[in-house]
């Protein structure tokens, strides 16, 4: 029994203890956690790339924070809605970054009532003006609200809008790059107000294939009247607009881009068709400019042969010319040539007796004058022997009047003769001498041979006897 009294009161003990913490932590713990809570909620912590809207449920305020970093509000009593400060838009771009919007292409209608499907992307970026921010938050409250029922309605009317304003043909035919442009145009300054009404449109194609047509890859324009919403302008000419939604948020569209348009059955069908006959367009126009080329290559080659015959026939015709005329000249040469001959050798004839009539008078005065020079030759040598007979007669007087200069002369000028001549002269006497019989003749030639061969031995002797 005491046993069981002491573990009742021990328990008894236990539970007033746990009792006593518990009140304790109660004292201490729950302002401390109440203290925590109301720090946190009357801190606010903002990021890069988003706008925070505050509102004081107590005063019924707002304030915007538009820049990352700390800021104080109403604890408990207020709060904080947060808009994306730049919204990416997708119709039908289901790839790359992560869009905060992932809708179906805008299908749109053209004016020539074909219908596509336009996958397009939008970029746009929230004001950062704190009134501005506000006037949105008011009206939508959120960012979600404010993507669907500002971003996107807006973006898919002002595409579709402006499909109206091009043909489906004139879209797909190279119009997109136009058709961009339109569209951030409207998008940030504003729709244009427009109306309905009968175009004439001026197209480049080629030339119809015909057989009158010299070139089959000529281009001409051609005019097609279609029905397109058209822009209304004023009178100074400018384009007049509708209020644009976004501006009054002062939200921008700072990018467009699309993608691959799809055109609907009809008008896929339409394009191919026109391709395919362009295809067989220039396939016609290449055949008939083949056949052209053929046709005229024949009708060149048979002029040419044409003409080679006229040639060959007018050169046949001239070479017979030429030989007649050839044989009429040859015989006018004969003739000519024998009255040349004729009135050559008469000719000669009268030369021949003018030139013996000539010569014999010629040598009739050669001989008188052979005769003259003869005598008047004669009288010359008898008038000059004379002369010199006298010349002559004078000098050896005049020698003999001084025969000793006369002789001293003579003999100084053998003396120079000879030192002339013999100044340089010098004689040597043999130094051996062969000899024969008593007439000095050898007899045989061994003898010579012999006398020779003593010669040698001799020289070669002396050498020997000067070294």
């Amino acid at each position: 029994m005491e046993n069981r009294s002491l573990g009742q009161s021990l328990k008894v003990d236990e539970r007033r203890q746990l009792l006593h913490r518990g009140l304790k932590f109660a004292v201490f713990g729950v302002p401390l956690l109440a203290l925590g809570l109301t720090i946190n909620s009357s801190v606010l912590m903002t990021d890069a790339g988003y706008s925070y809207v505050h509102q004081n449920n107590m005063t019924g305020e707002l304030d915007v924070f538009t820049e990352p970093g700390i800021h104080f509000r109403m604890p408990f009593l207020s709060k904080i809605t947060q808009y994306d400060q730049v919204i990416t838009v997708s119709f039908g771009n289901n790839m790359g970054e992560d869009f905060y919007q992932r809708l179906d292409p805008v299908q749109v209608r053209f004016a020539d009532t074909y219908i596509g499907q336009i996958p397009v992307t939008f970029r746009f970026k929230l004001s950062n003006d704190p009134e501005a921010v506000k006037k949105m938050h008011r009206e939508f409250r959120n960012n979600s609200n404010l993507i669907d029922a500002l971003l996107v309605k807006n973006a898919r009317n002002v595409t579709v809008i402006t499909a109206t304003q091009y043909t489906g043909e004139e879209f797909f035919q190279g119009g997109l790059n136009q058709f961009k442009s339109k569209l951030g145009d409207q998008l940030r300054e504003g729709i244009y107000s427009t109306e309905r009404r009968q175009v004439e449109i001026e197209q480049i194609d080629l030339a119809p294939v015909g057989i009158q047509q010299s070139n089959g890859n000529k281009l001409e324009k051609t005019k097609q009247l279609v029905w397109k919403t058209v822009p209304i302008t004023d009178k100074s000419g400018h384009t007049i607009r509708q209020e644009n939604p976004l501006q009054q948020y002062g939200i921008q569209v700072t990018q467009v881009t699309i993608g691959d348009p799809q055109p609907e059955k009809q008008l896929d069908q339409l394009l191919a068709d026109k391709k395919r006959l362009v295809a067989d367009r220039i396939r016609a126009i290449q055949e008939q400019e083949t056949s052209k080329a053929q046709a005229e290559t024949e009708q060149l080659r048979k002029e040419i042969q044409r003409t080679r015959e006229v040639q060959d026939a007018q050169r046949q015709k001239e070479l017979a010319i030429i030989s007649q005329q050839k044989d009429v000249a040859v015989a006018r040469h004969i003739a000519e040539r024998e009255i040349v001959e004729v009135e050559k050798t008469k000719h000669l004839a009268e030369v021949e007796k003018e030139k013996e009539l000539a010569m014999a008078e010629a040598n009739l005065a050669i001989q008188k004058a052979n005769a003259l020079s003869a005598e008047f030759e004669a009288k010359a040598i008898i008038a000059k022997g004379r002369a010199e007979a006298t010349i002559l007669k004078e000098k050896y007087a005049a020698l003999g009047a001084n025969r000793e200069v006369y002789l001293a002369e003579l003999n100084r000028d053998v003396a120079n003769v000879l030192y002339n001549n013999l100044q340089n002269f010098k004689v040597e006497m043999p130094q051996n001498y062969v000899g024969g019989s008593s007439d000095g003749a050898l007899k045989s030639n061994l003898d010579v041979i012999t006398a020779f061969g003593a010669l040698g031995v001799m020289d070669q002797t002396q050498k020997i006897t000067k070294q």
